[in-house]
């Protein structure tokens, strides 16, 4: 079983693996239609999520442009009492054309959270994630962060959600926002979804340590690097041996990782996974949780197996002599957000 967590400084508990959703909805719809499981492919890795105690689930409204919200939601309805599960959702991606339909404005957090609830078909989730710095849409409005956070705040007194969390933004951004709601006495982020894994290791700079030392629990997103710390692409992109390596999802990784010795590291889990008796996979997330300030990576898997691998990596305890094998290769990239992506 899954220990439990505190996330952060706040009175949450979280299992210390949290479920990613993204690849649950309708196939076909949606930026990640053509690796889509739907909702009667979904139910039995929910049944074992819940089984191996992991209660903490994340979604967004523009996975499956809602279609992911909807089965999250209902399979959620379906296998668990409300209080036993914990849900978060994230908004400010486009949800359609319209000038309003995306982005951190007032209008868009006041109508985004209540179509996610409609979707999700629940009174509340626990907690609401900006989906990105409310600069940090290209094409959007550069909305006042004065006005994100209010609207967030009204949010959270109106009981819709009970805690907010931010994902990936400049460490300067985030202090920012941060300040922004003490000062007001507005809610603040509980947590943090930022980009990190052994082959992009930039957040170890400023956002890291930030959160570290204020109390911000640490969900990184991608932790096996969207495959590639997994063996998924054979030595190179061109090597993609599942649905998702092989489709348009490939553009998408090849955009995240352009580090020159992103395989070279990768080689390195694999040498050290089959050395200890591992799979690739367990040895990325085991790695990610020997950081102190990690508190529940957010792990996506399409079959049952996956998730048992996952959930037993959370008892490996690497040696540190293999911890630094794996980190020495490591060579500082460009910052995805100085490029307009993350």
């Amino acid at each position: 079983m899954l220990s439990t967590v505190q996330l952060g400084n706040c009175g949450l508990a979280v299992s210390r693996l949290c479920l990613g959703t993204m690849n649950f909805g309708e196939p076909g719809r949606g930026h990640q239609g053509d690796w889509t499981l739907t909702l009667d492919e979904a139910r039995p890795i929910f049944q074992a999520a819940l089984a191996h105690g992991l209660f903490y689930f994340d979604c967004a409204d523009v996975y499956g442009l809602g279609a992911c919200e909807t089965v999250v939601g209902q399979l959620l309805r379906e296998l668990a009492p409300r209080d036993q599960f914990v849900l978060s959702t994230k908004i400010s991606g486009p949800m359609g054309p319209g000038a309003n339909q995306a982005g951190l404005s007032r209008k868009h957090v006041m109508e985004g959270i209540d179509a996610c609830l409609a979707r999700l078909g629940l009174d509340y989730v626990d907690q609401l994630i900006i989906h990105r710095h409310p600069h940090g849409r290209p094409g959007t409005p550069l909305t006042p962060i004065e006005e994100t956070m209010e609207a967030l705040h009204d949010v959270v007194k109106a009981g819709k959600a009970l805690y907010l969390g931010a994902s990936s933004m400049f460490a300067w951004q985030f202090v920012e926002l941060q300040m922004t709601a003490e000062r007001h006495g507005w809610t603040k982020f509980v947590s943090m979804q930022n980009h990190y894994n052994l082959i992009y290791r930039e957040e170890e700079r400023e956002m890291n340590p930030y959160c570290a030392g204020t109390g911000v629990a640490l969900t990184p997103w991608s932790p096996l690097a969207r495959g590639i710390l997994t063996g998924t692409y054979k030595g190179g992109f061109d090597g993609g041996s599942t649905a998702r390596s092989q489709g348009q999802d490939r553009q998408r990784t090849e955009g995240l990782y352009r580090g020159e010795m992103d395989f070279v590291i990768a080689d390195r889990v694999a040498e050290v996974a089959e050395r200890l008796g591992h799979s690739a996979a367990q040895i990325a997330i085991a790695w990610l949780l020997s950081k102190p300030e990690v508190t529940a990576p957010v792990v996506g898997v399409s079959k049952i197996s996956q998730l048992d691998q996952l959930v037993a990596a959370t008892e490996i305890t690497i040696p540190d002599e293999d911890i630094a094998y794996l980190e020495e290769p490591y060579r500082p990239v460009e910052n995805l957000l100085s490029i307009g992506t993350s």
